[in-house]
Parts: structure tokens; sequence; C-alpha cells
């Protein structure tokens, strides 16, 4: 039973750190305030889920997650192009409430309030996930292969232009650079990389429904970047292994259910305040988030 539960835990680990290192190549890197990464995740694990149960490979849906959820990604960006600080913050929620309505309600595609049941295992190259042991070892290598990716990108030439943007855009029009296009790209490929867990996501736990994508969520994965540290990978993989198992301390009390939620909460709260106040930067930030 505790091996089960260890091995539930680290499967979510895995997952969250391609959420939160996909989440930190546009917010740290590039410093666009965006606050509708939930929303790329519940496109990518919609997108995923109702391939799967529209009999399609695993493969196709996992592919298709990461590319309608990029698709989105440059839609926001070029929804928002006049958009800067906390304005952009501002639509960016905007479009995470409307994509969370749109889930809700379009009940003819995504069953509304119902959820999504029965979402297929992963099957590829005819071998099929049935264990949770199977699932943590497909998830580890695939967060592996993303975050490395995301570093490659990170350290290459365009990498460096994004950072220039979130540090002096001005200076870089200046120099003839298309800032929009480098926004365009860094969230088309941050929101690419969320659907892809979102992918994972809807497939590991096997159901959905649109309260999964909803603020709660976007708390959590923002606290593991302030938590970690803007612009820094490591930061995102220890922010996420310390907010996920932290309030899993609650578990040793013998808390009600209804207490238990609210308490979590409480213990975002908490790390997040101890935090901003003596590491403002988080553990391993390298720049200010405002």
């Amino acid at each position: 039973m505790l091996e089960n539960y260890v091995i539930h835990i680290l499967i979510l680990i895995c997952i969250y750190s391609i959420y939160s290192v996909s989440y930190n190549l546009a917010l740290g890197y590039t410093g666009l305030i965006n606050l509708a990464h939930i929303s790329f995740i519940g496109i990518g694990a919609y997108t995923s889920a109702l391939l799967l149960r529209s009999g399609m490979p695993f493969i196709v849906g996992f592919l298709f997650a990461g590319i309608v959820a990029s698709f989105f990604g440059f839609f926001l960006v070029y929804s928002t192009r006049k958009l800067k600080g906390d304005y952009l913050a501002l639509a960016t929620l905007g479009f995470a409430f409307v994509t969370y309505s749109i889930l809700l309600n379009w009940t003819q595609l995504t069953r509304g309030a119902l959820g999504l049941p029965g979402i297929g295992k992963p099957a590829f190259l005819g071998l099929s996930i049935g264990s949770n042991l199977e699932m943590l070892v497909l998830v580890f290598v695939v967060a592996v292969v993303c975050i490395v990716i995301m570093s490659r990108i990170i350290k290459s030439g365009f990498g460096r232009l994004m950072e220039a943007v979130r540090d002096d855009e001005i200076g870089l029009l200046v120099l003839g650079k298309d800032t929009f296009a480098i926004k365009a790209k860094a969230m088309m490929i941050s929101a690419f990389f969320a659907g892809i867990a979102g992918s994972l996501f809807a497939s590991y736990i096997s159901y959905i429904d649109p309260g999964t994508f909803y603020l709660s969520e976007l708390i959590l994965i923002l606290t593991i970047v302030i938590v970690g540290g803007a612009a820094s990978i490591r930061g995102s993989i220890v922010g996420t292994i310390v907010v996920l198992l932290i309030p899993e301390v609650l578990r040793l009390f013998a808390l009600p259910t209804s207490i238990l939620g609210p308490a979590r909460l409480i213990v975002y709260a908490l790390v997040l305040i101890g935090i901003l106040l003596y590491r403002p930067r988080g553990m391993y930030g390298r720049v200010d988030l405002v």
C-alpha cells in the first residue's frame, strides 16, 4: 500500500515538473506574466482524452495534445500583443476563465461537469502500460526528455533572445529584432509542453473534468515557480518536489476531509509568505517576478 502511494507521488512530481518548467520558460525566461498556463494543460488533457476515447492511438493523442495547446498559446499571445504587465496578467487570467467555461458548458464535446471517464492508458509500439510502476517509468522518461529539450532551448541563441525580451524589450526592438515573434514562439513552446504533460495526466488519472483545471491548480503551479525561483530549471524541479510533498505531511494527522483541503491551501499560503519574506527570488531564482 505504501509502495503504491510513493509511486503515485513520484508520478505526480514528474508530471508537475514538466508543468512548472514549461511555465517558467514563458514566465521566468521570457517575462510573460501568463496566468492561463493551466488552460494549456487542460486543453492538452481534453484533446488527448477525446482522441483516445474516439479510438485513436495514444501517440496521436499525445502529440496532438501539445500541438493544439501550442496553437492556443499563439492565439493568446496574438490577442494580447498590445498588453503588458498587469493588463497582460488580467487578460491571460480571463482566457483561463473562458477556457474553463467552454469545458464546463460545451457538454456535447466535453460532457461538462460530468467529465470524461475511462481514458485509456498509454500504449504504443505494441507495448501497453498497465501498472503504476510502468507508468512511473514512462512519465519519468518523458519528463527527462522534455526538460532536456527545454534546457537546450533556453541555452540556445533563441533562449538568449527570450531573456533579452524579459530584460530590455525596447533595446531589442532598437536592434531590429521581432519581439512579438520571440514571445509567440516562447509561449507556443511553453504551451506545447504543458499540453504534453496534460496528456500524461489524463491517461494516468483516467478521468478529468473542468474543475481539474481551475484556479486552485493555477495557484499550485504559480506557487511551485515562486518557491523554486523564476528563470531556473533546477528551481522548478526542486519547487515541484517541495510544494507537492509538504501538504502530504498533513496526511500524518487525523484530519477530517472537510479540513484537509483548506489546510493544504493554508500550507501553500504560509510557504509563499515565507519565501517572499526571506527569499524573494525563490530557492534558485535568478530574476524577480515583478
